[in-house]
């Protein structure tokens, strides 16, 4: 059999076709990997509207700063050294976490546009999410009733709550928005003190109250069953709950807590 020879074969295969004009080889395009994306984790866009009603209700608490908490959600999990960043389909944006475990979003248009995810380098189902709401000059040990009413609407707001069971009465379809449970006694935003409690006072001028002890660790009423659902889990005895909804107790209304480990 006749070969032809090899730089015949080279040109033949070189040369376009007959009757068509050469076209130059086409640009290599850029392939964007899109980031894996978690659909428990909170949403850049909920948390942008939770920084959005800081601003709006600020007037409950005008010299207050505004940051997001990780709390242990879990006994296992390791709250040192927690990365986060906001993730796109073509965009990451690296968000500085404090020692203490708070952090500033960063507002970021084309992460907006993106509908970005916040993301943590831990399990989802680890750690709790929380605004944190301080106004300046409050005592050490205390919180102020405002900064803690406007921290359940900007984490209402902001999708941060991770309970996940129809048990809990006050995510049931009566209780679905910012405004009902937030001003609703049957809301039962839950707030997380520093240490474990023994009790909580509120103090309003001559008014003084001690909160009842279904005001305290989640209401009291949880079982092994269901605190499996609560993002109170590992935390159930830094748990209480304010009258966050009623008019009676203003804004400047001081909470304080008797910690376990202060009482003999």
């Amino acid at each position: 059999m006749n070969r032809l020879p090899a730089c015949l074969l080279l040109l033949l295969l070189a040369a376009p076709a007959f009757g068509q004009d050469a076209t130059p080889a086409a640009a290599p395009q850029t392939v964007t990997v899109r980031s894996t994306r978690d659909p428990v984790d909170k949403s850049y866009r909920k948390m942008i509207a939770g920084m959005q009603r800081f601003e709006r209700d600020h007037a409950l608490a005008p010299r207050a700063t505004l940051r997001f908490q990780l709390l242990p959600r879990l006994p296992t999990v390791d709250m040192r050294g927690i990365t986060m960043r906001v993730v796109g389909d073509h965009i990451t944006v690296p968000v500085p976490v404090a020692p203490d475990n708070t952090f500033v979003l960063p507002n970021n248009e084309q992460a907006l546009r993106e509908d970005a995810a916040v993301i943590a380098n831990r399990k989802t189902t680890s750690m709790t999410w929380r605004a944190q709401v301080l106004s300046p000059g409050v005592p050490a040990g205390m919180r102020r009733l405002g900064d803690l009413r406007l921290e359940c609407r900007v984490g209402m707001d902001a999708g941060l709550i991770s309970n996940s069971s129809p048990m809990f009465g006050w995510l049931s379809d009566a209780l679905t928005s910012t405004d009902q449970v937030c001003n609703n006694a049957d809301g039962h935003y839950l707030f997380f003190a520093e240490r474990p409690v023994f009790s909580v006072t509120l103090h309003a001028g001559e008014r003084t109250e001690v909160m009842p002890f279904k005001m305290l660790y989640a209401g009291g009423e949880q079982t092994g069953s269901r605190l499996r659902y609560c993002d109170c889990q590992v935390l159930l005895d830094r748990t209480y709950y304010v009258p966050i909804w009623d008019p009676g107790w203003p804004d400047d209304t001081l909470v304080e807590f008797d910690y376990m480990s202060d009482t003999p």
